[in-house]
């Protein structure tokens, strides 16, 4: 019996010095390192796989550029007019004409193998009673000083002569003539200048 209490005696004090280690602080660490089975000395924190965010290029968009269509007016364009030196810039069709004077228009031309190389420029014509025909000339003679033989001595500078009387010279834009050409004075210069002796004249109406 003595035995038996002696060996609950010794197991009770065993219980009191493992209930006094655990209180304390150092105690906690000897039992956890004692106790296999401790989730504080055990466990150890996983290292989480970092994840290293991927930065992806960004694609920017560029918007497409606008285009303003014209409107019908800004559109639509004059028509298109002869340019100078050009064929058909004239109402004349003899390829040949040195010359060319268009009546109704008042306008005369000076040409080379159908291109124009000197006007329009102004131009009047004979009178009522004292027309201007039309048809297909040549020049006759020139006078760079002619006086009119007919019509009180009147000065005729720089006369062309392409049919019979009646000739290109410096005279008035505003009246008409006896059936000469009038020119302007550096028009009928230019004139007297270009055109030769046999050179072909188209008047046109």
């Amino acid at each position: 019996m003595y035995a038996r209490k002696t060996v609950m005696t010794m197991a009770a004090l065993a219980a009191a010095g493992l209930l006094l280690t655990a209180c304390d602080g150092s105690g906690v660490q000897n039992a956890a390192q004692q106790n296999p089975l401790s989730t504080s000395a055990t466990t150890q924190p996983t290292a989480q796989p970092t994840t290293v965010p991927t930065t992806q290029p960004t694609t920017t968009t560029q918007p497409a550029p606008t285009t303003t269509q014209p409107t019908t007016s800004e559109v639509r364009k004059p028509a298109p007019q002869p340019e100078p030196g050009a064929k058909g810039a004239t109402p004349c069709t003899n390829v040949a004409a040195k010359a060319c004077i268009d009546l109704s228009a008042n306008k005369s031309w000076l040409l080379d193998n159908g291109r124009v190389i000197y006007g329009p420029v102004p131009i009047t014509h004979g009178r009522k009673g004292y027309a201007t025909p039309p048809g297909t000339f040549r020049v006759q003679f020139k006078n760079k000083n002619h006086k009119s033989s007919i019509f009180n001595n009147a000065p005729m500078p720089n006369s062309v002569f392409f049919n019979g009387g009646i000739a290109f010279h410096q005279g008035s834009l505003r009246q008409t003539s006896h059936g000469c050409i009038h020119l302007s004075g550096p028009a009928s210069q230019k004139y007297f200048a270009t055109l030769s002796v046999g050179d072909v004249v188209q008047v046109v109406r």
